[in-house]
């Protein structure tokens, strides 16, 4: 029996994945290979899988998998590792070896790509006798040059959006004069990623043009340039085998490239993905088949280049069907830990690569498991900017992983036997299930085990597909009438609690001595650190209308962190400690998904306050409600120790103390009422791209949650270093300040000192609102307002900005002379450019 030996190059999350995966390749006696028509003909067993470089999972705990140390670009030290260690075909009538050929994560400087279009593969072929999976410098050219790409779907009509060339710097910008519909600008070569541009105006295109084209930020790769038309749709990925004739291809899935919650912030190499998707109908998946197999055939029979290895498409899903977006030659990541567990146990992964390699894709098997998967990624903070490497992660090993559930590492690395952060996406988690719903619900829970300063992951991976429709059973005239029958569903509440005890339970602290599902919460201060009875502080607080965006878009898992967000904060401004919440779900009729998304951004608020939910009530009232209808009111208690200052202390307040504000996350939950308005005025849909952030749509930016600020202001009052504290909520700065100072001081503020959000400038100019009204209606940008002496202020301000906030100096307190609160240069705000 002859040995397979692999070389896997990478050092990602997808190498992880391919090597587990790998690694579950036939061994053991003749007798179990029989299933195998390759590697029963061929006598093989895989024997040993080298990852070069690899990572802090491939290092340990796979079978047979070692890592080694030879960087991706160093071919030549990589085709000596494979003579040294004897990885090449002997012409014995058997297969001995394959190299799988993938590359670095796409967080590092060099992306994914560019081994194979420097022709990787070609140079082990051209050095040794070595079975290769990995397409040749000629067949990368899909990926490794836009032009050639679009050309090549252009000559054998695969469908793709329209597109013109350039390599001439001013034919480029007349085109941008002239076109009339949305673009895209991308450099021709590589970019690492960073090479495409979604110009929001015709200044913007010309300016990303420039930088392209004159200024070189890309190199040579910036010598031509496409300019294409935006589609709008959803996305799709599929990846696909290929031997140059035959195609087999994975399940449709979705990734999230955004590195926020809400499809928000900036482009990642992806934060998680998921499959099957429900738009990828079986009339979408076959066109897609078609369109792939289309694009092999081209390449074998007119280019002249046989596609051997793993073609990536990614389609753009058009209300005209689906269109080809680009081209990769290689997997993805995250989709490749997505879709490998889906590959059924008695399809063999070596066995594909090599058959691929040997032209014959056709003869072997290849099934996909019935299920969905689902993956998490979490990253470093900071992550896809600057970054921190080499926090040490902590796993929780009580957790015992299932079959189906998988942590797959890709920035991460062993250092003296601690496995520490490597990278800017640092490890995922994946499971499988029966249901999409389980396989998430899975794939958080093990992302939760998991722990490292900063810890980054998006809370609504597979939002698109986790809604559901009402359904209302029809009763006969004769039958006798029930409760559901009057529209209330006991059972749907019954299910909603057991779906969401898990996630309630990770909010309990000491201090919550009951479960959910009793008649009340119970907590005892003792446990919370109180030696004597504290002060409570309680409050209660809604979302107001900004619900009504995330009903019309179908987007919920962030409202609830805006209704702990809240009260919460209104808590710490007393200088309370948040102990407990509850909330009221009332809806038309109880759609268990919705609230169980809602619920969910409750817990995820409760754990970055540190406060257990201990309970909540669910409502349906078909009556009273519009169908589709829901609203979510909360209430929330804290505590403060009887040593503590109650705030705020207006007694220690005096002229001259400073007044630092905290930066918001955008419109936090205030004014929606007025934001719809002007929305409705100025012709926008929430699907349409946002006029003060082309990179998202209307309804997702403005459903950036409220910023929770508990914990860097109980750092502050513990400390001794505040004075008071202001909740810009309802009334804005005009209303919210004064309610912390004495009579006899105003608040100065200079709006100069502080950035007003471009989604607050927007609304201001689109909705002509005056300086005032703005300033009482919305938060110009600041979620908190400090008062703190002035001998202090240098220290508090450093301490919130090592808890993660971005402080401004905006004022002072003076002598009160007429208005408790002046704000001066409100002109700054009307310094923007209308889109």
């Amino acid at each position: 029996m002859e040995d397979l030996r692999i070389l896997l190059i990478g050092n990602g999350g997808r190498e992880h994945a391919l090597a587990w995966k790998l690694s579950l390749s036939p061994r053991g006696t003749k007798a179990q290979h029989q299933h195998s028509r390759t590697f029963a003909k061929y006598n093989l067993l895989v024997s040993r899988i080298f990852v070069a470089p690899g990572n802090g999972g491939t290092a340990q705990g796979l079978d047979k998998v070692s890592n080694v140390a030879i960087s991706m670009d160093n071919f030549a030290g990589l085709v000596d590792f494979a003579r040294k260690m004897d990885l090449f075909l002997r012409y014995r009538g058997s297969v001995s070896d394959a190299v799988t050929v993938m590359d670095q994560d796409a967080d590092e400087q060099a992306g994914p790509e560019v081994p194979l279009v420097l022709g990787v593969t070609d140079y082990f072929k051209k050095s040794i006798p070595i079975h290769v999976f990995g397409p040749s410098k000629a067949a990368a050219r899909l990926e490794g040059s836009k032009t050639y790409a679009k050309d090549f779907m252009a000559r054998y009509n695969i469908k793709t959006a329209r597109y013109f060339s350039f390599s001439d710097y001013q034919e480029a910008r007349r085109h941008i004069d002239e076109v009339q519909y949305d673009i895209v600008i991308k450099a021709n070569g590589l970019a690492a990623g960073k090479g495409v541009f979604l110009p929001t105006s015709k200044h913007e295109a010309e300016d990303a043009l420039k930088k392209i084209m004159l200024d070189k930020i890309y190199g040579n790769s910036g010598n031509e340039v496409v300019i294409e038309e935006f589609l709008e749709g959803e996305e799709l990925s599929l990846l696909t085998f290929c031997d140059g004739y035959t195609i087999r291809s994975l399940p449709a899935s979705q990734d999230h490239k955004r590195v926020n919650t809400g499809d928000c912030g900036p482009n990642t190499g992806g934060m998680g993905a998921y499959a099957p998707v429900p738009v990828a109908t079986p009339e979408i998946v076959e066109e897609m088949h078609k369109t792939v197999l289309a694009t092999v055939d081209a390449m074998r029979r007119s280019e002249g280049h046989p596609f051997v290895g793993l073609l990536f498409t990614g389609f753009m899903v058009t209300k005209d069907g689906p269109r080809v977006l680009e081209y990769n030659v290689r997997f993805g990541d995250p989709e490749t830990q997505t879709l490998l567990p889906l590959m059924s146990m008695d399809t063999d992964l070596a066995e594909i690569m090599v058959a691929c390699t040997e032209g014959r894709l056709d003869s072997v098997q290849f099934h996909i498991r019935p299920g969905s998967s689902v993956t998490v990624v979490a990253t470093a903070g900071g992550y896809p900017e600057s970054y921190k490497t080499g926090d040490i992660i902590s796993i929780d090993q009580s957790y015992a992983l299932t079959e189906n559930d998988h942590v797959f590492h890709a920035g991460t690395a062993l250092d003296d036997g601690l496995l520490k952060t490597a990278g800017g996406r640092v490890l995922a988690a994946t499971s499988t299930a029966e249901s999409l719903h389980k396989a998430l619900t899975q794939a958080y829970d093990i992302i939760d085990t998991i722990s490292w300063p900063g810890k980054h992951y998006r809370k609504d991976i597979a939002h698109r597909a986790m809604t559901a429709s009402a359904r209302i059973q029809p009763t006969s005239p004769q039958s006798g009438m029930t409760y559901a029958s009057a529209g209330v569903s006991i059972s749907a509440g019954v299910e909603l609690v057991e779906r969401i005890k898990s996630l309630v339970k990770k909010t309990a602290i000491p201090a919550a001595l009951s479960e959910l599902g009793g008649f009340g919460g119970i907590i005892d201060p003792a446990k919370a650190g109180y030696e004597e009875v504290p002060l409570l502080v309680t409050g209660t607080d809604g979302v107001g209308t900004k619900l009504q965006v995330a009903q019309a878009i179908n987007m919920h898992s962030t409202i609830g962190i805006d209704l702990l967000a809240m009260n919460a904060n209104d808590l710490v401004v007393q200088g309370a400690k948040p102990l407990y919440f509850t909330d009221v779900f009332s809806c038309s009729r109880l759609d268990v998904n919705i609230a169980e998304d809602v619920i969910k951004g409750i817990c995820d608020g409760c754990k970055e306050a540190g406060c257990a939910l201990v309970g909540g009530e669910t409502a349906e009232m078909p009556d009273f409600f519009l169908p589709g209808r829901y609203d979510i009111v909360g209430a929330c208690t804290g505590a403060i120790a009887r040593n503590k200052k109650v705030l705020p202390d207006k007694q220690a307040m005096k002229e001259g103390d400073v007044l630092l504000g905290l930066a918001s996350n955008g419109c936090h939950s205030n004014g929606f009422s007025l934001i719809r308005k002007i929305i409705e005025k100025s012709h926008l849909r929430y699907s349409d791209r946002a006029p003060w952030n082309r990179d998202q749509t209307v309804g997702l930016s403005l459903l950036i949650p409220t910023r929770i600020y508990v914990k860097p202001l109980l750092k502050l009052t513990d400390a001794d270093l505040v004075k008071g504290m202001a909740h810009i909520t309802g009334g804005g700065l005009w209303e919210n300040v004064p309610r912390i100072l004495p009579e006899s001081l105003t608040a100065e503020l200079d709006a100069s000192l502080w950035e007003c959000p471009p989604v607050l400038k927007w609304l201001k100019q689109a909705g002509y609102v005056d300086n005032y009204e703005f300033a009482r209606t919305f938060n110009t940008g600041l979620g908190m307002v400090v008062v703190v002496d002035s001998s202090l202020a240098d220290r508090a301000e450093r301490q919130l900005s090592e808890s993660g906030e971005r402080v401004f100096r905006i004022g002072h307190l003076a002598q009160r002379k007429a208005e408790p609160c002046v704000i001066h240069n409100m002109e700054i705000w009307d310094a923007h450019e209308l889109m």
